[in-house]
């Protein structure tokens, strides 16, 4: 038999800070965004008197999107051998299109700068402008935030299956995907939900690993 070279690689127990991260770093894109562009499409504004806002909150986005990517991989270690194939699929899929989708709408938003800052309002009056800026809000405001809710609802029935995250907890999952599915159309703000959920989720993660951990140091009783 060949001898075992190396040892097998375990995910690091701070490694659910990452979502903890994550939530700051998209609530603070989402609050910047939403602060500096006004709901009425008509309005252009914006795109000269708070650019730098908006460039603030694009420059935020890719460190969110690797933040992200780590706390799908700490649930899914968190999991483990208990992990379902079916959902598995759901919220891997579901996570990996929220993300791209937040990435397209921020590339949007950038080009849009971009273009404004070198053609001046003549994208405004050709109609770039409002066809770009409905792109993003349609991309953003309508499939990326029910796409997180997809993931909301499917980690929040492998909670009750596996009990990585209490009951109640999965019942609070299912309670604020759905005012996301529901509630988007009418409130922007309540895109803050997801980011929220993610903090308490990571919160309740980093609880539980360093807590097993304290337990494992103690020596057993001989």
């Amino acid at each position: 038999m060949v001898a075992q070279v190396g040892k097998s690689l375990r995910t690091p127990r701070a490694a659910a800070g990452a979502g903890i991260a994550f939530a700051v770093l998209l609530s603070t894109v989402y609050v910047l965004l939403r602060l500096s562009i006004p709901t009425d499409p008509n309005d252009s504004e914006w795109l000269n008197e708070r650019a730098g806002l908006v460039r603030l909150a694009l420059g935020l986005v890719p460190f969110a999107g690797i933040a992200f990517l780590w706390f799908m991989g700490v649930v899914r270690d968190r999991i483990g051998d208990n992990e379902d194939r079916f959902f598995s699929t759901v919220y891997t899929g579901s996570g990996l299109l929220f993300l791209a989708m937040v990435f397209v709408a921020a590339a949007g938003a950038g080009s849009l700068l971009a273009a404004y800052s070198r053609l001046g309002d003549a994208i405004v009056e050709s109609g770039v402008y409002l066809y770009v800026r409905d792109m993003i809000y349609v991309i953003n405001n309508v499939y990326s935030i029910r796409m997180a809710a997809v993931f909301m609802f499917s980690l929040g029935t492998v909670g009750i299956r596996t009990k990585y995250i209490p009951v109640w907890l999965s019942m609070v999952t299912y309670a604020l995907a759905l005012s996301l599915l529901l509630v988007i159309s009418h409130n922007l703000w309540v895109s803050l939900v997801f980011p929220a959920w993610v903090l308490v989720i990571s919160v309740y993660l980093l609880f539980t690993n360093f807590h097993t951990k304290s337990q494992s140091d103690v020596p057993a009783n001989s």
